[in-house]
């Protein structure tokens, strides 16, 4: 029973950071790039400027962070 909880534990953590990682990064370039963009009259290019950028900042920390927690799946699950 204790092996369950650690790993619904871990993959709710782990979900949770993920969700996050990518969520937040991304509300905040939208909220932003249209603020900008609205105040400079720029159409939407800084909008899709922002986006883009924070997509591909948070591709390489999603593949960080997965990396890291594959290794700690491998500690929990290890006998």
């Amino acid at each position: 029973m204790d092996d369950y909880r650690a790993s619904m534990r871990f993959a709710l953590r782990a979900m949770a950071d993920v969700t996050g990682t990518i969520l937040v990064p991304a509300f905040v370039a939208a909220l932003l790039g249209k603020f900008l963009d609205a105040r400079y009259g720029t159409g939407r290019i800084l909008f899709a400027v922002l986006l883009t950028l924070t997509f591909l900042a948070t591709a390489f920390i999603l593949v960080k962070k997965v990396r890291q927690y594959a290794k700690e799946y491998q500690k929990l699950i290890a006998p």
